[in-house]
């Protein structure tokens, strides 16, 4: 393989070639890839199937069905969303044509997490390239069969100067961030999300962090326990709990507190079985140091469902935790696997209490039929985004932006908020020449007065 700096400087130059700008370019490249991800469709199953025995139903929902809706909302308004938009003009610029021109920013780092190794790598690499950028992709080594995947889609649409995956392990990455880029798009976790910015900053460059943290469920006392339990048992544990944007903890009013715990053990045994590990359904943790720091947040908690653990094979069973601490080990950091913590609240201030001990999260959800308390909730925290008596489901709403807040990530994405966050808005302004107000020019002696009433009737 070449080196990494000869694969920037070709990507630098086939860009420079102006070829990526051309829309029709694009489109005939972008319509390849889902050519060839449509023939890939049971590969990706198997793939995702091999690496931690995710379902095929699983991985449709929420990778091959996204990213295939994603590249046919591309397709239809690309030539749409690429035309210079006509912007209303100031009287200060009189006489003018106003235009915003969409400019791409020119060579991208994708760098893709683990958890949706197919979803979260090719959404961003379909929205640069659909800007008009060229993309380097470093995909997770720690889903290997996933991965080769993704990089063998790419390698047969795309000339290497246009796209590229670059697979390896830190190593790898961290030579990629030592690199000039014009844009660094980043899925993953906050200490990592750190060091990525760390690395930008160096040379100006902007970023996307789209991160994680705690995510709050709050469930009170006049929602349907049974139907909010099913859905946050679906939310919380699709994917073997591996999701950025799942349940974290619950904090649920202590009067309906116990059916509702009823209705949760039911409903994850129904989904499951008495015994998940035999399910097809359920999905494994990672690897094993992924299991390991899972694990590690079970001793000495006080375990109310589930709680077995099978290392060999990194398998933790959908577990439940009652009232742990706010200091406690499974409280102190983002899960990212099936244990669900079950907090109780009496009061407003009960749930400040506990969502303030920590950083704004990813997403908020709240169960609940009081629209007050609803939106008491929804204006009182900060919070990338949420869902009202469901969970996820914001996240497959193309028209809804997507993207965290303070330590849970900065940027947004999906959509065309993801072709906007890798394009850049340059404003045109296109001058008259047929008329020349002189009140601009000097000498300014009589004018200040007659601007003033300019700027306040035109404001």
């Amino acid at each position: 393989m070449d080196s990494i700096s000869h694969i920037i400087l070709s990507q630098k130059a086939f860009f420079n070639s102006q070829k990526t700008k051309s829309v029709a370019t694009r489109l005939i490249y972008l319509k390849a890839l889902k050519n060839e991800i449509i023939s890939k469709e049971q590969a990706i199953y198997d793939a995702l199937n091999k690496d931690f025995k995710k379902p095929e139903l699983e991985t449709f929902l929420s990778e091959y069905g996204l990213v295939m809706s994603q590249l046919n909302l591309v397709i239809k308004n690309l030539k749409k969303w690429s035309k210079p938009k006509r912007i209303k003009s100031s009287i200060l610029t009189f006489p003018s044509k106003d235009y915003i021109y969409k400019e791409p920013y020119g060579n991208v780092l994708v760098i893709a997490p683990w958890n949706y190794p197919f979803l979260l790598a090719f959404e961003p690499v379909i929205m640069a390239i659909a800007a008009g950028n060229t993309v380097i992709l470093k995909p997770s080594e720690l889903t290997k069969h996933t991965s080769q995947l993704v990089t063998d889609i790419l390698t047969t649409v795309f000339p290497e100067a246009y796209a590229k995956s670059i697979q390896g392990d830190a190593n790898v990455a961290t030579e990629l961030l030592t690199q000039k880029w014009d844009y660094i798009f980043f899925t993953g976790s906050v200490s990592v999300g750190k060091i990525i910015a760390q690395a930008a900053a160096k040379h100006l460059t902007p970023v996307t962090l789209e991160l994680g943290g705690k995510s709050p469920c709050i469930v009170d006392d006049t929602v349907n326990l049974k139907l909010a339990a099913t859905r946050i048992a679906w939310g919380k544990f699709f994917n073997g709990g591996q999701t950025c944007i799942a349940p974290d903890y619950i904090i649920v009013k202590r009067n309906v507190k116990q059916a509702f715990m009823v209705f949760l053990k039911d409903e994850i045994t129904r989904f499951y079985g008495e015994n998940p590990k035999e399910s097809v359904d359920f999905p494994r943790i990672i690897n094993t140091k992924n299991t390991l720091r899972i694990a590690n947040m079970l001793k000495d908690a006080p375990v109310v469902f589930g709680g077995t653990i099978d290392e060999t094979n990194n398998y933790i069973a959908p577990t439940l935790i009652d009232e742990p601490s706010l200091e406690s080990e499974v409280m102190n950091n983002e899960i990212f696997g099936p244990i669900l913590p079950i907090l109780t609240y009496d009061t407003e201030k009960d749930i400040d209490r506990i969502i303030t001990n920590f950083e704004k999260p990813l997403a908020l959800y709240t169960f609940s039929n009081n629209k007050t308390f609803v939106e008491y909730i929804l204006n009182t925290y900060s919070f990338g985004g949420g869902v009202v008596n469901d969970v996820l489901i914001h996240f497959g709403n193309h028209r809804l932006p997507f993207g965290g807040v303070g330590a849970s990530g900065m940027g947004i994405y999906h959509g065309k908020y993801g072709f906007d966050t890798f394009t850049h808005s340059k404003a045109i302004i296109k001058r008259g020449n047929w008329m020349d107000p002189s009140l601009r020019y000097p000498p300014y002696n009589g004018k200040r007065n007659l601007i003033k009433k300019l700027f306040k009737f035109f404001s």
